[in-house]
């Protein structure tokens, strides 16, 4: 990776963190319940993304910035991991292995829709 790769890693990762966020912080405030819907919402939409913008034909600065950085700061595997263990830890076993489940399934979803939109596009 080069310095410029690096800096547009940073730079979209500085748009991408606070979004992700925000979009948490929306999503969650709409629901009055334990489960994390914020992270699902945030997961998903990056792995749509991520898998679109995979697909396209870009170069490496895309990649770092869109890719590696945008989408590495919306998506968040920490949260997703920690949101689970503290359903289970809660006795919210059910949610927790929803969120799982969810997560891993929605992300995957997500991103083949990506990707076929994207190769629908390209043509």
């Amino acid at each position: 990776m080069s310095g410029v790769d690096a800096l547009l890693v940073a730079a979209g990762g500085a748009v991408g963190a606070p979004l992700r966020y925000l979009a948490d912080r929306a999503v969650q405030g709409r629901h009055d319940a334990a489960f994390p819907f914020g992270t699902l919402a945030v997961n998903v939409a990056g792995s749509a993304l991520l898998a679109f913008l995979a697909a396209l034909p870009a170069g490496e600065g895309v990649a770092a910035l869109a890719g590696t950085g945008f989408c590495g700061a919306l998506t968040t595997y920490s949260t997703f991991g920690y949101e689970t263990l503290r359903l289970a830890e809660s006795g919210a076993r059910l949610p927790a292995v929803l969120n799982l489940a969810g997560n891993v399934a929605a992300g995957l979803a997500a991103g083949g829709a990506g990707l076929l939109l994207a190769r629908l596009l390209a043509g």
